[in-house]
């Protein structure tokens, strides 16, 4: 340490070149240096604003409309964000409103879809507001190209996970799939979520549901969450289960295009 440098640096430092972690900062004294405590405090400050940026539903309903989708705009039985960050239980289920406008699209428009596509503000509005179209775009290019009947794409205020179960019931979907904002991490406010439910039905739990995370430009990449989430969905449809009992054990093509991606499973090779 120097006058002219008071800031004592880490000799791995040029570790975080490799990773978004908070390693090999330095010290001050016995203090984190100035920019690094600014920059953590910056951190801070957008993930707390990503859990209390409105839901621009009104916006990303036009844009998808825009491309051509059905769309419902919903709303869970939380009122309000206040509400929906104390009562996550109110999160899970649709307002009384809401419910009633899918029974009513049902009984106009019949039942028995495919899938059901769910989008939900959760815990990132960025998130959703950022990667739900891109995603999609990916999505149902595929979709379309298995030959799957599509519901109208649901837009849900404060909603949760669960919430996704409902509206496939109550549309009679055979399979569900939502997008919503996972919670902030200090260098990840924006990262989205997928849960993948078959048969979904009011009163499941996570175990019943499959999960891909951190769906975003830094994280999984667009096309390889839809290639992951479309195995689930064949896989689900051919054993009629989705959750815990079905795993993950798509292989990931590579540029070789040898072996499997899945560095989980063992090489067969």
């Amino acid at each position: 340490m120097s006058d002219k440098f008071p800031a004592t640096p880490n000799p791995w430092q040029h570790l975080r070149q490799l990773t978004p972690a908070r390693i090999a900062l330095g010290r001050a004294g016995t203090s984190l240096p100035t920019a690094a405590q600014l920059d953590f405090q910056f951190a801070h400050a957008q993930a707390r604003d990503a859990v209390h940026l409105p839901f621009d539903h009104e916006g990303l309903c036009e844009e998808l409309q825009g491309r051509g989708l059905d769309t419902l705009l919903l709303h869970s039985a939380a009122a309000d964000r206040h509400t929906y960050l104390q009562r996550p239980d109110l999160g899970r289920r649709l307002d009384e409103e809401s419910a009633n406008a899918l029974d009513d699209y049902s009984k106009e428009n019949g039942r028995g879809y495919d899938l059901a596509i769910v989008i939900a503000d959760g815990l990132s509005s960025l998130a959703v507001r950022r990667h739900s179209l891109p995603f999609l775009e990916k999505l149902l290019e595929q979709v379309t190209e298995e030959g799957w009947k599509l519901a109208p794409i649901s837009l849900v205020q404060q909603g949760r996970v669960a919430v996704a179960d409902e509206v496939g019931e109550r549309l009679g979907a055979k399979m569900t799939v939502i997008l919503i904002g996972e919670r902030p991490g200090l260098s990840s406010p924006d990262s989205l979520g997928l849960y993948f439910t078959y048969a979904p039905r009011v009163g499941l739990n996570d175990a019943y549901r499959n999960c891909i995370s951190n769906v975003r430009l830094e994280g999984l990449s667009y096309g390889m969450a839809t290639f992951r989430l479309l195995y689930l969905m064949r896989e689900a449809c051919r054993r009629q289960l989705s959750g815990v009992d079905l795993k993950d054990e798509a292989e990931v093509p590579t540029l070789e295009g040898e072996g499997p991606g899945n560095f989980l499973l063992p090489d067969q090779t």
